[in-house]
């Protein structure tokens, strides 16, 4: 514990200096005896904004209900996120990443302007998350994050995530207006995060996973009411959190940092959780290299069969047990003594479900659709499968790479494999290229100029999702970026490069025609040669130093308000690219 101080309330003194902060609150609906209760701020990223958010006012509400009865007052604040899904094909695209840092913004200044006792923040999905993580890790006081469920999936197990397919075969004029309506109306049936073990999913894995969210809410159906009631026990554990004097940083440690990275390994988690984890911690403190995802990935089982990388949706996770299943599977290699919103360790969260039956009780669910838990959830003992996610470096990434080889099939994580590349200087002149299929088998495309400081750092799905919807391009194609890519993203997709192009990386100097090393035993990613021909690595070295001498940054054109702002101040990719003060 900090020995950090906490009277009845800590509005006390401001109440005393300044009366009209108690007549302010009573011209709302506050009573004279709730001004001397525990205070407690909800932010949500309610709206409609999209199916992940919809519903989250809801939630708010159970949870001020749990903060009401355990004795405290709660007030409601809101800052709506926005929807990758929404932002595709076209430039907002390039907004979804400082979305997180100004959310964070919002969020530090909600609970900045009154001395509250604590807070709880309710999101679902990608960018969202991680903003109310980094938000709770810089106020650090008593804090509960509150997950919003996954989305039922459509027919057949289907998912949002094959719209991909849907698109490129609109832009080629290979499908008809009826299979565009079928996809539409039953893509997305219900509210909650997209179904399958995306960024959204990852994240509410993240949050439960570092103890900032209650054992078991992560991926909770959300139209199942026992979301309803998490949010409700949140609200009573904040009450609890604040008694016991525990506040962020007695639970956001390193030990809970290398548990979650662990748990991510296991769950075959987004690469976007590189960027998200690094920059929470970057909050709270603690340096996160891309070292430790690596080791992790190399000593963790890969233990879950999901969506992209596998065949269910994410509520059949959660039936199978969710993060307590794996945090107890892998629990020989966590650290159990790790503090949580419960007010509890880990092990004692893990021996307390044991007790209350909460696995036979979730896992009874899968009787419905005749599958068993050894179908969602593998047993380590017998699973021979490492991790899911690599970090390469290389004379082409100095600074690192990461590719999701789980999600890129059987043997790709033996991938080795060198040749010319393509260079295109953005995703949209690439899109167009395989939409003209210009694109071929073994291809190795390039995609630069779409890092951080270079557009905002979009993600890749519409061209990653494109690739995969082709059979002869699916399995052979490499795709390199300094830009990032979707937790649904599928194929040999290497992202995050770094040094990125806008800043002179050497993935800013190749040219088409250059041949790279992709060499993932090794964790190797290399520029080899040039013009078809290859070379000594100090020769190699020379002819980048040559062309760094030559180069000049990409024209970005005129930015203007946040983007502007992004652009110039955000952090190295490697840091987890939060926007510098």
């Amino acid at each position: 514990m900090s020995g950090w101080q906490q009277s009845v309330s800590r509005t006390q003194k401001v109440r005393n200096r300044w009366r009209q902060f108690d007549a302010l609150r009573l011209g709302m609906d506050w009573t004279e005896e709730d001004l001397a209760k525990y205070q407690i701020f909800i932010d949500d990223v309610y709206g409609d904004s999209h199916p992940g958010s919809v519903h989250l006012g809801e939630l708010s509400e159970s949870a001020s209900m749990g903060v009401m009865e355990a004795g405290g007052k709660a007030a409601h604040f809101h800052v709506t996120d926005l929807c990758d899904g929404w932002a595709q094909g076209h430039s907002g695209m390039n907004y979804i990443l400082a979305s997180r840092d100004v959310i964070a913004d919002m969020v530090e200044l909600h609970g900045s302007v009154i001395p509250w006792d604590g807070a709880i923040m309710v999101s679902s999905c990608d960018k969202s998350i991680p903003a109310h993580l980094m938000a709770m890790a810089r106020l650090n006081i008593p804090a509960i994050h509150i997950p919003g469920g996954t989305m039922g999936s459509g027919p057949e197990l289907t998912t949002i995530a094959v719209g991909g397919d849907i698109s490129l075969r609109e832009h080629q004029q290979n499908i008809t207006e009826s299979e565009i309506r079928e996809f539409c109306l039953t893509s997305a049936p219900t509210c909650g995060a997209c179904p399958f073990m995306g960024t959204a999913g990852t994240m509410q894995c993240m949050s439960e996973a570092l103890g900032l969210a209650l054992p078991g809410a992560a991926l909770v159906p959300a139209f199942y009411q026992e979301l309803q009631r998490k949010a409700r026990q949140a609200g009573k554990a904040i009450i609890n959190l604040i008694k016991q004097r525990i506040k962020v940083s007695d639970i956001l440690t390193p030990a809970a940092f290398s548990n979650a990275i662990k748990v991510h390994a296991a769950i075959g988690g987004s690469t976007n959780a590189l960027l998200h984890l690094p920059a929470i911690a970057h909050e709270a403190g603690i340096y996160l290299p891309l070292e430790l995802f690596d080791e992790a990935n190399r000593e963790i089982p890969y233990l879950t069969n999901l969506q992209p990388s596998g065949e269910f949706p994410t509520q059949f996770f959660w039936y199978a047990g969710g993060i307590p299943m794996i945090q107890w599977l892998i629990r020989d290699h966590l650290d159990l003594s790790v503090m949580t919103v419960t007010g509890k360790t880990l092990g004692e969260n893990l021996e307390e479900l044991q007790r209350d039956g909460y696995f036979q009780r979730v896992q009874s669910y899968l009787a419905n659709h005749r599958i068993s838990v050894s179908d969602i959830i593998r047993d380590p003992k017998t699973n021979t499968k490492k991790g899911s996610v690599a970090v390469l470096r290389g004379s082409l990434a100095p600074e690192g790479a990461v590719i999701k080889y789980a999600a890129a099939g059987a043997k790709a994580s033996e991938l080795a494999k060198k040749g010319p590349v393509k260079v295109f200087e953005s995703e949209d002149l690439a899109y167009q290229a395989l939409v003209e299929k210009k694109i071929e088998p073994d291809d190795i495309i390039v995609i630069r100029n779409e890092g951080p400081r270079g557009s905002g750092m979009p993600e890749m799905f519409m061209t990653t999702e494109a690739l995969a919807s082709v059979p002869e391009l699916s399995s052979s194609v490499t795709l390199i970026t300094d830009g990032r890519y979707s937790g649904a993203t599928r194929g040999l997709c290497i992202g995050h490069v770094a040094p990125e192009a806008a800043l002179g990386g050497p993935i800013g100097l190749i040219e088409t025609g250059d041949l790279v090393l992709v060499d993932l035993p090794n964790r190797r990613l290399d520029v080899i040669g040039f013009k078809g021909q290859e070379m000594p690595a100090e020769e190699v070295a020379r002819i980048l130093s040559e062309r760094q001498k030559k180069w000049e940054p990409p024209a970005t054109g005129k930015k203007h308000g946040v983007l502007r702002r992004y652009l110039k101040h955000a952090a190295p990719v490697s840091e987890g690219a939060y926007m510098e003060s």
